[in-house]
């Protein structure tokens, strides 16, 4: 029995690639959905960095990016993948389109620290808040522009409030991170 549950399904490895960027392409925009608008920012609280650092530390820098610039792309032309279904350009040019932009960033940055050897729990830990934070940069300095407001007003509305459940999602990404990261480079390289 437990030859059959190791046994590969797909051994194609290009194929389990292209099947890990639908999976979280798909992830990313169910996450979306996720949403707790808050009163104080126009900018509500989803599940989505969750998965956005899960695929840069899972599949790595270039199939991260490839995803989030891909998630980002539907929305673009039209798929409705943003919060609240939203899509299109305008959304991009509201108050939350910084934070998809980072999406690309934060797979980036999380693929190129994440990807080659095991790291501890707390060097995973703070690569991933570090991918996190700058989703939350690159969302404040957007809104800054979006909304024509200072620096520390944007920090107010666009960083600050997203800090804890961040954290909590950098840390529940730290352990998915650590369970599945050998059992997903075995598959996909």
């Amino acid at each position: 029995m437990e030859a059959i549950i190791k046994k590969e399904l797909i051994s194609d490895k290009r194929l389990c690639r292209l099947l890990a960027v639908g999976v979280f392409i798909t992830l990313t925009t169910l996450s979306a959905f996720v949403r707790i608008p808050l009163p104080f920012t126009p900018v509500p609280l989803t599940l989505q960095t969750f998965f956005v650092l899960l695929s840069g530390a899972l599949l790595g820098r270039k199939l991260g990016v490839f995803t989030q610039a891909a998630y980002m792309l539907l929305g673009l032309f039209g798929q409705q993948v943003f919060t609240g279904s939203g899509s299109g350009s305008l959304y991009l040019l509201g108050p939350t389109g910084g934070y998809i932009v980072g999406f690309v960033l934060a797979s980036f940055f999380a693929g190129s620290f994440l990807i080659k050897e095991k790291q501890s729990s707390s060097a995973v830990f703070i690569k991933l808040l570090a991918a996190d934070f700058i989703i939350l940069f690159s969302g404040m300095l957007w809104l800054k522009v979006s909304l024509s407001c200072g620096l520390s007003k944007a920090f107010l509305l666009g960083f600050l409030p997203f800090v804890l459940g961040d954290t909590l999602k950098v840390i529940l990404a730290t352990v998915v991170y650590n369970k599945m990261r050998a059992r997903i480079k075995e598959a996909l390289y």
